[in-house]
């Protein structure tokens, strides 16, 4: 940690001697992921990069590749700090690889209904478990010289009208549940950066809360870092200054710079607020060390992370294992390798979804497909049959396998400016462009290479972009015109809908050229940002959907165990866009019923990043969840399914039987407005508060390859700062094998509702003990007061309860510490 006297007599120094122009222009985006540099007081430039689950890095393509971890849902799964925060140094490695100074992650909003279309970017229903793991991977982040911009300040848990949206939530609410990650953030993890959120709360854009931005995040909490808003959130200068916004991004076009100047020449803002907002943004610099004479907070960094190794521990222990039913006297799972042959079944065993969509896509150098893994650890004398059995998806996806495409822009004249290779069909340049290329002399962008077909057939090729397109593939021409889709998202409008323009009949095996040709519309050239974003789109041949289930019942039935990979898509979980329903797309459901009525062995992973229904989970042997896994998916996968790895997650949040079950289904604003009516009772807290139908499965659910009895609890009282109890749980491995369990504690008030105060992972061998220690926070213990406007002690006596998930308590205690 930098001296922060120097630090500040630098920063000091450099505001002094800029002007007006300089401090502002200070709080303005330079391009889409920078803040220009001021070589006279020796400000470099500060790069930002999205994440969370890796680093993109200031070009939105694959040509510089990311570590792609799993899902962040995942790493919650894991119920692990250590882990989260050795994740944080993953990160922070790849941001400096990359030239990166601050990290758009993590998000720690929270997952208030099960409709919420990105609820794989953010970690759990619960504020408490969210606000360990999000503290822990700050600070691995952070530990590498690296910053974060926590997001989304605040209440941002849905994406339906994100923009304008106006989010009504009462007070205790608030605090209780939507405040307290970022609370607990700033509080233990000192964060560098929080980005406030497109949305209103209680009727104020949150880029210009003033009483949640200056009042709570600085006055009340001590938060010392910058406040950035979410990409083209901040709408007005003044408003947004005064309110508490230190930078708007993107840039050049900004409500700051030049907008900011005007507003102090005019007396409509103080220039003394400028200055403590550009004072914050020198000293993020200089904790990143762009900032010449200041010492950065973090010279020497961590030991370097074995990026695929980590990819894979967090996959494996992330993986919650919801059912393992005894089929011949065992557990179906862990498979035997030498057990007999398997079926593996579904089109995301050979093409997992291993990331979420929207601001989380990273581009990785490869992907371990659960196909692929299996078969390189399964014995070669065991034999492992594929079947597709249902696709989930009608649409094409962007061409991948089998093509070698580079991108060139051209002028308007049809000169090239220059080109890039292309992994994937994809072009999405925002901000920064293939070198040499000048943006406003761009009138074209052709997709120019060769596809080999992996197999025969009429193969699909499509489109998805706004603007004029020319499609031609093995010298046909398929589709010659403009393509305009309208959407509420702008980034959903800017990227465009799928569309297909036909198909060619190509042998298995020989190269064709494929060219696309995309003409740049009008209209980006009124857009904030220089960006250009378009894709080739492929399918392979379609085959009859009653052959292919026919052919995996098939599979199934003449192997000892089939393994089916159920999978959601872009198209239901993604940013920009809350879902309708939570049923698996296509004709998954049907597949796995009838691959299960023919292989009582059967098993089910479920690769997907939040709740999906699964009507069939009673009649399957063993239901896996492995998210979105990230890129080493199938080894992980592989781990765990044979047993070399115990699958050691529990669920973060509540998994309903139906959709209609679920407490709370509200995403859709009405007339503008999206009321949180439930109050503090959101996830398992509302589940416990009602009559009903259980959840399917409960939060902190998960099981694993060995059993565990409890047989200890002790709570005392503390003295320390902060802290209500510590509880000491001891817990006996009484299975045949090693196991990692992970101990919950949960703490209800005299009259109050349950709620997580505390968890820990403990390992042991068979037959033997260990002892979780836990420090229950006194926050745990204490409720917000409307009426006074303060934190007060709940009614006790409490009830302490060890637990291996929300509604599995082993052991009980009593607590009467009054929690003032």
């Amino acid at each position: 940690m930098a001296e922060q006297g120097a630090v500040e007599r630098v920063v000091a120094e450099a505001l002094g001697k800029l002007g007006l122009a300089e401090k502002a222009g200070l709080l303005a985006g330079k391009d889409m992921w920078a803040l220009g540099a001021v070589p006279e007081v020796g400000l470099g430039e500060l790069v930002m990069s999205d994440g969370p689950i890796g680093v993109r890095g200031r070009r939105w393509t694959a040509v510089d590749p990311s570590v792609a971890l799993p899902s962040p849902t995942a790493l919650a799964a894991g119920w692990d700090p250590e882990l989260a925060r050795r994740v944080g140094r993953l990160l922070a490695q790849e941001a400096r690889r990359k030239g990166v100074h601050v990290l758009l992650a993590p998000t720690v909003n929270l997952h208030r209904s099960p409709l919420g279309g990105r609820h794989f970017e953010a970690y759990s229903e619960d504020p408490y478990l969210t606000g360990v793991i999000g503290t822990a991977y700050v600070r691995g982040v952070q530990d590498g010289g690296v910053g974060v911009t926590v997001k989304h300040f605040v209440a941002n848990d849905a994406e339906s009208e994100r923009f304008t949206v106006n989010n009504v939530v009462g007070e205790r609410a608030l605090r209780e549940l939507y405040l307290a990650p970022f609370e607990a953030i700033v509080r233990d993890a000192r964060p560098w950066g929080v980005m406030a959120a497109y949305n209103a709360v209680n009727g104020v854009s949150m880029t210009e809360h003033e009483a949640l931005l200056r009042g709570v995040l600085r006055e009340e909490w001590g938060f010392d870092g910058v406040v950035v808003s979410d990409w083209f959130g901040a709408r007005s200068t003044v408003g947004a200054l005064v309110g508490g916004l230190d930078i708007a991004m993107p840039g050049p076009m900004t409500v700051y710079g030049e907008a900011l100047v005007a507003a102090v020449r005019a007396g409509e803002v103080d220039e003394r607020l400028v200055d403590e907002a550009a004072a914050r943004v020198l000293r993020l610099a200089a904790r990143a060390g762009v900032l010449a004479g200041a010492p950065a907070d973090v010279v020497e960094p961590p030991a370097e992370v074995d990026g695929a190794a980590l990819a894979r521990e967090v996959a494996v222990r992330g993986c919650v294992l919801l059912r393992n039913e005894p089929r011949q006297g065992r557990p179906v799972l862990p498979i035997d390798p030498y057990g007999g042959g398997v079926a593996l079944i579904g089109a995301a065993a050979r093409h997992a979804r291993v990331l979420g969509g929207g601001s989380a896509q990273v581009f990785p150098d490869h992907v371990v497909s659960p196909l692929d893994g299996l078969r390189a650890a399964l014995p070669r004398q065991e034999p492992l049959v594929y079947a597709v059995g249902a696709d989930p998806s009608d649409e094409l996806g962007t061409a991948g396998p089998g093509f070698a495409l580079h991108a060139v822009a051209l002028d308007a004249r049809g000169r090239e400016l220059g080109s890039e290779p292309l992994p994937s069909g994809q072009v999405q340049w925002m901000g920064d462009l293939p070198e040499g290329v000048v943006y406003e002399e761009v009138s074209a962008v052709e997709v120019r290479g060769e596809f080999v077909p992996a197999v025969a057939g009429a193969h699909r090729f499509g489109t998805r972009g706004n603007g004029g397109f020319r499609l031609e593939v093995d010298g046909r021409v398929l589709f010659e015109g403009v393509q305009a889709d309208a959407h509420e998202d702008p980034f959903e409008a800017f990227f465009g809908r799928p569309a297909e323009r036909g198909t060619v009949e190509l042998a298995a095996d020989q190269p064709v050229r494929v060219a696309l040709r995309y003409e740049l519309p009008p209209e980006l050239a009124e857009l904030p940002i220089q960006a250009v974003g378009f894709s080739l789109l492929h399918g392979e041949p379609e085959r009859d959907p009653e052959e292919l289930l026919a052919e995996a019942v098939a599979a199934a039935a003449a192997a000892e165990t089939a393994v089916v990979v159920v999978a959601t898509t872009e198209r239901v979980e993604s940013e920009g866009f809350d879902r309708t329903d939570l049923r698996l797309p296509g004709r998954q459901d049907e597949l796995v019923a009838r691959v299960a009525a023919v292989n009582p062995r059967t098993v089910v992973v479920v690769n997907a990043g939040a709740p999906v229904e699964m009507p069939w989970r009673e009649d399957v042997a063993a239901v896996l969840l492995a998210w979105f896994p990230g890129q080493e998916a199938g080894a992980a996968l592989a781990d765990v399914l044979l047993g070399a790895e115990e699958p050691g997650g529990r669920l973060p949040t509540t998994w309903p039987t139906r959709l209609a079950d679920a407490p709370i289904s509200q995403v859709t604003p009405r007339d503008g407005e999206l009321r949180y009516d439930e109050g503090p009772s959101i996830g398992y807290r509302a589940w416990a508060a009602r009559t009903g139908p259980a959840p399917a499965y409960p939060f902190g659910h998960g099981l694993g390859y060995t059993t565990w009895e409890y047989t200890a609890l002790e709570a005392q009282p503390s003295p320390a700062d902060g802290v209500l109890a510590t509880v000491r749980v001891t817990v006996r491995n009484s299975g045949d094998r090693a196991g990692r369990e992970v101990v919950q504690v949960y703490l209800t008030p005299s009259g109050g509702s349950r709620r997580l105060a505390g968890f820990a992972t403990v390992t042991a061998e068979p037959g033997r003990s260990a002892e979780a220690v836990l420090e229950l926070p006194l926050r745990a213990a204490q409720f917000w007061d409307e009426a006074a406007g303060g934190w007060r002690p709940a009614p006790g006596p409490f009830t302490l309860d060890a637990a291996r998930s929300g509604a599995d308590s082993r052991l009980s205690a009593v607590l009467s510490h009054p929690a003032g």
